[in-house]
């Protein structure tokens, strides 16, 4: 069975403590019982969570969805965003199989960032390894309007903002990320090829995209 890969890349920094990470917490939650209803999602889709502080944790490896539980998540510390762009590729660079003559390999991988402050490290090794990697959908969420959204736009295209890191623009974010994972899963059992940016589906209200 070909694997849908999909990394959460998630900033748990201090600047995050109190609302934000209840929120984060909820949209996990929200993100785990939307998906878990639905058959394709079911069949194909894989879930590993990143978070970075000052320093960088894969807390839960590429696991299948029906193995699935959201993690209990604690903020503090600064937001090394380099560090969580090496991490990804390194995780996934082991984790996701490739393809050979005799066998095909996963689908490429969808990975969504959520970060509400700018990097305190440097992000130009990890930025550099991230973009060396073949990935499927990037999608960078900017909360709140503490977010450096110039240097989301380095990583992908698809840069969307939220004007506020509250339990509602949150939610509405998890919402998206989960019709996203499903229309991606969609796609790869019924045409057999990987999902791109434009599967995207459009998002709610709450969430705005980044003009370049």
């Amino acid at each position: 069975m070909r694997r849908l890969p999909v990394y959460l890349v998630l900033d748990v920094s201090g600047s995050m403590s109190g609302e934000p990470i209840e929120a984060v917490k909820n949209g996990m939650q929200l993100l785990h019982s939307s998906l878990r209803k639905d058959p394709y999602a079911l069949e194909s889709a894989y879930i590993s969570v990143i978070t970075f502080a000052s320093e960088v944790q894969q807390i839960i490896p590429l696991t299948e969805l029906s193995q699935f539980q959201p993690p209990n998540l604690s903020a503090g510390g600064g937001t090394s965003l380099g560090g969580a762009l090496q991490k990804v590729t390194d995780c996934a660079s082991s984790e996701v199989k490739k393809g050979t003559r005799e066998e095909k390999g996963d689908w490429k991988p969808l990975v969504f960032f959520m970060t509400d402050g700018s990097p305190t490290d440097n992000v130009e090794s990890g930025l550099q390894a991230f973009l060396n990697y073949r990935w499927g959908i990037v999608v960078a969420c900017a909360a709140g309007s503490g977010a450096d959204t110039s240097v989301l736009q380095r990583i992908t295209e698809n840069v969307v903002t939220l004007d506020t890191a509250d339990s509602t623009t949150i939610a509405a974010f998890f919402k998206w990320v989960s019709s996203s994972i499903s229309t991606s899963s969609k796609k790869v059992e019924e045409t057999g090829s990987d999902a791109g940016g434009s599967e995207l589906p459009p998002p709610p209200p709450e969430i705005n995209l980044a003009k370049p």
